[in-house]
């Protein structure tokens, strides 16, 4: 194998064991849904320009999230792929129970703690079963609001699972430029060898407490990082049962 075929090799490999990260592209906040409410999200995303594996791919993840106490949740993933030429297909699904420390704790930020584990098919990652620890920090200062998701993600089964665990923070930074939208930057990076890093200069609109839509344009910053993609995700909040 030539050197330069070696390399693309390596980046495809190496593309398509983070490329579930692609499915759901959200820096969380604290705050966990309300008990007894039900938050269903939509998750848009189109690769514009990117790997083999990815490019002009739409990825559409639909999240279903129920709150039990006013300090934890659980949320469920399903995973889907759509490209001209494949269909649409079924990728994997995750669950996703959550904690945080409670309103009535007075904390000076907001603190919650994510674990996401679950499977995606070998068809479209290398890493069949993974685990995700998420811990949450957010801080709304006047109309700034900042949220920090140092995350460690682990492979269980896959081309990945005899390596540690992969550092891979998630920072969201937004200003409320009206009472009902927000703009911002968020970023997106994996630390592990070959690194990924990726910005969205991105919006949030609240323009109902049971909606919320977010909305924003990536930038891959790397060589292992797709180039472009759009991202476009809608919720709804309601009372279930």
């Amino acid at each position: 194998m030539s050197r330069r075929a070696a390399i693309l090799a390596f980046t495809f490999v190496a593309r398509v064991a983070i490329a579930q990260d692609n499915y759901e592209i959200q820096v969380y906040g604290s705050e966990t849904v309300a008990k007894g409410s039900l938050m269903v999200e939509l998750h848009s995303n189109y690769t514009a320009k990117g790997f083999v594996s990815d490019n002009h791919a739409f990825h559409e993840t639909l999240e279903i999230t129920r709150g039990f106490s006013d300090w934890f949740e659980t949320g469920f993933y399903i995973f889907s792929s759509a490209r001209s030429g494949d269909g649409w297909q079924f990728v994997g699904s995750h669950l996703r129970p959550r904690v945080r420390v409670p309103p009535q704790w007075h904390w000076p930020v907001g603190v919650s703690l994510s674990t996401e584990f679950g499977w995606a098919s070998s068809r479209f990652s290398d890493d069949t079963w993974t685990w995700e620890i998420r811990p949450i920090v957010d801080k709304e200062i006047g109309r700034w609001y900042l949220a920090f998701n140092p995350t460690l993600e682990k492979s269980f089964r896959g081309a990945n699972a005899a390596r540690g665990f992969e550092f891979a923070p998630n920072v969201n930074i937004k200003y409320g430029v009206a009472p009902k939208v927000a703009a911002g930057i968020e970023y997106y990076g994996g630390l592990r060898s070959p690194q990924s890093h990726q910005i969205f200069p991105a919006i949030d609109l609240n323009l109902s407490p049971d909606w919320e839509f977010n909305a924003g344009v990536g930038f891959g910053l790397t060589r292992t990082t797709d180039k472009a993609i759009v991202k476009v995700i809608v919720g709804r909040r309601t009372r279930w049962p």
